[in-house]
C-alpha cells in the first residue's frame, strides 16, 4: 500500500473518529449533563389532557431548564406521544434530561402527601380530596353519593362518614376514585386492629357507632382533654335509655354550623339526627371523626354525669352534673352570659 493510501486513510479515520467524539460528546451534553436548575425539588403534574408539547413547556417552565434539545430529541424518536403517563414527576437540582425522561415515559412518578381531613360532609370531603387529585371532585362525589356503590362497601349514605380516617396518606396523584376507596378501606382496617374492635365491643358500639359518638364529642368541645369526660356523659346517656340532647346534632340536621344558640324552634327540627326527639345515636357521624375522638371514647371516662353545660367563662369547656338541679344552675350561669354578650341565636 503506497504512502498516500495510508495517508488518506488515516485521515479518513482520523476525521470519523473526531466525528464519533463530537457526536458523543454532544450526546452527553444534551442527555447526561445536568440541565435543571431548580433551588429545590419542584414536581409537574401530568394530566389526562396534556400533549407532548405541554409536557416540554411544563419541564422548561419548572424545570428551571437549560438545553433541552435532548429531551426534545427522545420525545420524537422514542414517541413519547404514545407513552404518555399521568402523575406527579420530581425534577430535582442537577438532574439531567435522560434520567427525567425515563421516569416519565415509563410512568416512574414521586407519590405525594394526602391529607384526608375531618370535614362535616361527604360534599366537603370531595372538593377537599378534589383540589388535592388529579381527578375532579365532581366525580369523586358522585361515587361517594352513589347508593349502590356505598351498599358495595358495607356502608348507607349516613355510616359513610366512618370509612374514613383523617391523616396525612402517601398516594399518587392520579390515584383513581375506585383506588382511593381501597386504600381507604386498607387504613379502616389497619386503624380498627384488635385492640380497639375489642373496647367498641365492651362497650356494646360498632366502629361505625363508635365513629358516630366520637363525631357528636369533637362537635362538642375543642378541648382534647375533656372528650372521654363528654364521652363518658353520652356513653351514661345510652346506657341508662336517656336522649342524648345533643346540641351538635341538631345543627347538623339543620346544616346550619354557624349557631351558636340552640332554641326551642330549633329542637322541633323533624330529622333522625334531632337527638332530642329520638333516643339512641343517630344514623352516622356529624363529621368525619379523628383518630383521637375516636379512642376518647374507646377511652371513655368513667363517671356518673349525665348533664353538662358550656361553662359560662367561653372557654370551650363544660360543666357536668348527675342531676338536674346542679344542671339548671349551671344552664342559667350560661344563659346569662349569652344574654350580657347579645347572643341571641
Amino acid at each position: 500500500m503506497s504512502k498516500k493510501r495510508k495517508r488518506v486513510i488515516f485521515i479518513t479515520l482520523c476525521a470519523v473518529l473526531a466525528l464519533c467524539l463530537t457526536g458523543a460528546g454532544t450526546a452527553y451534553y444534551l442527555l447526561l449533563v445536568p440541565q435543571f436548575h431548580p433551588a429545590k425539588t419542584v414536581y409537574i403534574y401530568i394530566d389526562r389532557d396534556d400533549t407532548t408539547d405541554s409536557i416540554y413547556n411544563k419541564v422548561k417552565e419548572n424545570g428551571h431548564a437549560g438545553n433541552l434539545t435532548g429531551f426534545r430529541m427522545l420525545a420524537r424518536y422514542r414517541h413519547l406521544d404514545r407513552n404518555i403517563h399521568t402523575g406527579r414527576y420530581a425534577i430535582r437540582p442537577g438532574e439531567n434530561v435522560y434520567r427525567l425522561y425515563n421516569h416519565l415515559s415509563r410512568g416512574h412518578q414521586t407519590p405525594m402527601n394526602l391529607t384526608v381531613g375531618s370535614v362535616r360532609t361527604i360534599d366537603r370531603l370531595a372538593r377537599s380530596l378534589g383540589k388535592q387529585l388529579m381527578v375532579d371532585s365532581t366525580e369523586i362525589a358522585e361515587r361517594l353519593n352513589d347508593s349502590i356503590y356505598i351498599d358495595s362497601l358495607g356502608y348507607t349514605t349516613e355510616t359513610l362518614p366512618a370509612l374514613f380516617i383523617p391523616e396525612t396518606y402517601q398516594v399518587y396523584w392520579d390515584i383513581s376514585v375506585d383506588g382511593l376507596i381501597q386504600r381507604m378501606q386498607k387504613e379502616h382496617r389497619r386503624f380498627w386492629n384488635d385492640e380497639r374492635l375489642a373496647k367498641a365491643q365492651s362497650i356494646g358500639m360498632t366502629p361505625e357507632e363508635v365513629a358516630t359518638l366520637a363525631s357528636i364529642v369533637e362537635e362538642e368541645t375543642n378541648n382534647k382533654a375533656e372528650r372521654p369526660m363528654v364521652a363518658g356523659l353520652y356513653i351514661n346517656r345510652l346506657h341508662s335509655g336517656m336522649a342524648l340532647q345533643a346540641d351538635p346534632t341538631i345543627k347538623f340536621a339543620l346544616q346550619d354550623f354557624g349557631l351558636r344558640r340552640i332554641s326551642n324552634e330549633h329542637l322541633s327540627v323533624q330529622s333522625p339526627y334531632n337527638t332530642y326527639r329520638n333516643t339512641g345515636l343517630p344514623p352516622g357521624p356529624i363529621r368525619i371523626a379523628t383518630p383521637q375522638g375516636i379512642d376518647s371514647v374507646l377511652g371513655y371516662t368513667r363517671h356518673n354525669y349525665i348533664y353538662m353545660c358550656a361553662k359560662e367563662d367561653f372557654s370551650g369547656t363544660h360543666n357536668f352534673a348527675s342531676n338536674y338541679a346542679d344542671h339548671m344552675a349551671n344552664a342559667r350561669k350560661y344563659w346569662k352570659a349569652l344574654n350580657e354578650r347579645n347572643i341571641f341565636k
